[in-house]
């Protein structure tokens, strides 16, 4: 079993950023692509960014790109998600997820892709 632990969410004005943290539990982290994914009220659950498990590659949604960086650290089994310029549009419960092995690129951008989630953490953008 995996286990999947988000934090960092919180409050944060317009423009302003935060730091999202997923730590992992066992040594099931760094052999697979780790994504993130947010869910907005009344919103279906979409993609934000993935790496692949060497942290060589990301991917990232058009509407996060340029402001969200994502990486990871194997050794710590954590991974990240530096968020800058924040717009209110940002505000959803952040998750982030554990990609299904032999996960292609592809199948990276949507939910089916993956196979542990964790619990989610809040980010709220007031204007």
């Amino acid at each position: 079993q995996v286990h999947l632990v988000e934090s960092g969410g919180g409050l944060v004005q317009d423009g302003g950023s935060l730091r999202l943290s997923c730590a992992a539990s066992g040594r099931t982290f760094s052999g697979y692509a780790m994504g993130w994914f947010r869910e907005a009220p009344g919103k279906e659950r979409e993609f934000v960014a993935a790496i692949t498990y060497t942290g060589g590659r990301t991917y990232y949604s058009d509407s996060v790109k340029g402001r969200f960086a994502i990486s990871r650290d194997n050794a710590k089994n954590t991974m990240y998600l530096q968020m800058n310029s924040l717009k209110p549009e940002d505000t959803a419960v952040y998750y982030c997820a554990r990609a299904r092995a032999l996960a292609r690129v592809p199948d990276l951008q949507g939910t089916g892709g993956y196979d542990y989630w964790g619990q989610g953490t809040q980010v709220t953008v007031s204007s």
